[in-house]
């Protein structure tokens, strides 16, 4: 998973989205810049199936990179 430190205010995992691979997985904080929305939003594409959120954790929710880069395609 991507470490969560930051840059001044872009995420670390925002910054290197692009040398990310597929198979890791970031916050909803990176998702919400990614799309440019706010939090209800992701969560709003994601009751539509648009984004597919997987639990990490008992207390931690991850984006697929993989998966947020088709749904950006599309």
């Amino acid at each position: 998973m991507a470490q969560r430190t930051t840059t001044g205010a872009v995420p670390d995992a925002l910054a290197q989205f692009d040398s990310l691979p597929d198979s890791a997985h970031v916050r909803q904080p990176v998702v919400e810049a990614l799309f440019g929305c706010s939090a209800a939003t992701v969560w709003r594409m994601a009751r539509r199936g648009k984004l597919k959120p997987k639990k990490l954790s008992e207390r931690v929710t991850g984006f697929n990179v993989g998966d947020l880069r088709k749904a950006l395609a599309e």
